[in-house]
């Protein structure tokens, strides 16, 4: 039996905020772009040395709408200091400041940012790790698609540095919106209210999901191809807001592009959305572990 939906936040909802104590190396709210103040990212580096270090680029989730790159769900990825990576937590308009393809442009030129500025990060330019879960999720693998400049909807840039990544990590990640609906009734788990005009997804898209005629070009599986850097999929089986099935289809569309040998996807059974078991010293090493493997002397 399906529980009531959650309910939006209420009014004036902030999110709890991540325990920044045991961190000694950190710069914060580091502007990559000027069309916004929301164009901030942080950066967290290991105790020791002097790098440069490979670093995860973290994008937080919160249905494209809500979210902070400093918010607790951060905590967890700060482990990835003492395994020697740096960290870089990026902030991006939201739906309502801009409606997609604003997220994704941000998140591109944050990377830009960081290979272009790696001298001063301490960042391997050629040792970058996407990471988000739920609309961070569905961010992180867009990066991981690797989008030549100039090839992604609305972005005129052709030239300079390329957004890409050498690895991703997508965790619980909407994909294709307009199945979302389908499979959550099939599944009787997760909430069936994404096709309404106030889902967080049509108002992503500034249109109701199955109306809206750029549904395609937020779904990452749109712009698979050879570019596509190795990349874990993890999603609970019980998710009650991102029906499970999304990751299933996600990765059924990879390997029919023939990139199966590029994706690893670990389901966590019984597991809901954002559900505690993502943030286990288990996962976490496993996270890292895909990390780091992927990440040692690439070049590129």
């Amino acid at each position: 039996m399906k529980k009531p939906p959650m309910g939006p936040p209420p009014a004036g909802f902030k999110p709890p905020m991540a325990d920044l104590s045991g961190v000694r190396r950190m710069e914060l709210d580091i502007p990559y772009g000027s069309e916004s103040p929301a164009q901030r990212l942080d950066m967290f580096w290991p105790e020791t040395g002097e790098g440069p270090f490979p670093t995860l680029v973290y994008v937080h989730g919160g249905g494209f709408a809500l979210g902070d790159k400093r918010d607790s769900h951060l905590d967890g990825y700060l482990g990835c200091l003492a395994r020697g990576f740096a960290l870089a937590a990026v902030e991006y308009r939201l739906s309502g400041e801009a409606l997609f393809p604003a997220a994704v442009l941000d998140c591109r030129s944050a990377v830009r940012y960081l290979r272009d500025n790696a001298a001063r990060l301490r960042v391997d330019p050629h040792r970058l790790c996407a990471i988000g879960g739920s609309a961070g999720g569905n961010l992180a693998a867009m990066l991981g698609m690797n989008i030549p400049n100039g090839a992604f909807p609305g972005e005129t840039q052709a030239r300079g540095t390329q957004p890409f990544v050498q690895a991703a990590v997508d965790q619980f990640g909407p994909m294709n919106f307009k199945t979302m609906d389908a499979q959550a009734r099939e599944n009787g788990v997760s909430f069936d209210d994404h096709d309404t005009p106030q889902s967080p997804e049509s108002k992503y898209l500034g249109a109701p999901v199955q109306q809206a005629e750029n549904a395609a070009q937020a779904n990452p599986l749109t712009y698979a191809g050879e570019a596509m850097c190795p990349m874990l999929v993890q999603h609970g089986t019980a998710d009650r807001l991102v029906p499970f099935a999304q990751s299933e289809e996600f990765v059924e569309g990879l390997r029919a592009h023939g990139l199966g040998d590029r994706v690893i996807f670990t389901p966590l059974p019984g597991a809901d959305h954002e559900d505690k078991a993502f943030f286990t010293e288990e996962n976490l090493a496993r996270v890292l572990d895909f990390a780091e493997a992927h990440l040692r002397g690439r070049e590129e």
